[in-house]
């Protein structure tokens, strides 16, 4: 199966759609849902199930995310609470 290949890709770009994750890696979307249904077996991702509206239709998918990945800060100033002085 693709699951290191989907796990990377979701630790990368942090929660994704199934067919996001098919577009991004190029892998057939029912290889994604049943490598998404793998890894949820083992605890790697936690996923759910979501209904999208495309143009008033509605369309299921798995959303999926990497199970206590937190992705690093980007780069740069971060707003912080002014101390008084």
């Amino acid at each position: 199966m693709h699951t290191s290949e989907i796990l990377i890709h979701l630790k990368k770009h942090g929660q994704l759609l199934d067919s996001d994750i098919s577009a991004g890696t190029g892998i057939p979307l029912e290889t994604v849902r049943a490598s998404l249904a793998e890894l949820s077996a083992r605890g790697d991702i936690s996923v759910c199930t979501m209904t999208t509206f495309k143009d008033g239709v509605p369309v299921e998918g798995i959303f999926g995310r990497a199970s206590g990945f937190f992705p690093s800060a980007s780069p740069g100033r971060k707003p912080g609470v002014k101390s008084p002085v």
